[in-house]
């Protein structure tokens, strides 16, 4: 799987967002509407800050899984992931509010098993039944010692399209970008029961650079 992110400062998918309210600021700007221009010009910052694009050095090590996204852990729970694992898991859910970073990163290495869009709802994405109702898309990772991490993109109440760079089959490597998604979400990440946690609820994480933690 090849970074197609890497070196670019704002994520493809986001131009068009950031063109139209920087044109609006320059046809402002030259009729003289000052009100106007200011208004479309802070727009215009908001809406490259949302789609920004850093550079992230991934921790190394074997079993490690490191946070898909940035934002703050809302939940660790363990229990039955019936769609995808159909197996009793460890679920952690990053809550990405519009000030965060919204590129995804995976998680681990391995290979990609399988990709699933599921169309839904676009609830509030902190709400528990977001996990199941809510548009998102997984992306299943095998492990080179068999373990399956489970990494799902969640839509949310402002956020309206998902994006995902990879498909089955593609190598899984840690910490490089695999999608994003527009304007507010969540990002779930189920890990094999045995999983040393490493953070807690109420931490801030970094995608591609928090370590989430160790497979058994």
């Amino acid at each position: 799987m090849a970074d197609r992110a890497v070196g670019v400062p704002f994520a493809k998918e986001g131009i068009p967002f950031i063109a139209a309210p920087a044109g609006v600021t320059l046809l402002a700007g030259w009729l003289s509407w000052p009100i106007v221009a200011i208004g479309a010009a802070l727009l215009t910052l908001f809406v490259a800050w949302f789609f920004r694009n850093p550079a992230r050095v991934a921790p190394q090590g074997p079993r490690l899984v490191l946070a898909p996204g940035d934002g703050k852990v809302i939940a660790i729970e363990e229990e039955f992931e019936p769609r995808f694992l159909k197996d009793r898991s460890i679920r952690l859910t990053i809550f990405l509010n519009v000030f965060d970073v919204h590129i995804n990163r995976i998680p681990c290495d391995g290979v990609v098993e399988d990709v699933q869009y599921q169309p839904g709802l676009f609830l509030v994405a902190s709400k528990p039944e977001a996990t199941i109702k809510n548009e998102q898309n997984a992306l299943m990772i095998r492990t080179s010692e068999g373990a399956k991490v489970l990494c799902v993109q969640v839509a949310g109440l402002i956020a309206r399209r998902i994006v995902c760079w990879v498909s089955a089959k593609d190598r899984a490597i840690r910490g490089e970008r695999f999608g994003l998604i527009r304007f507010g979400s969540r990002m779930d990440t189920f890990l094999p029961i045995g999983t040393v946690v490493k953070v807690g609820v109420g931490d801030q994480v970094k995608g591609g650079e928090t370590i989430l933690g160790e497979l058994r």
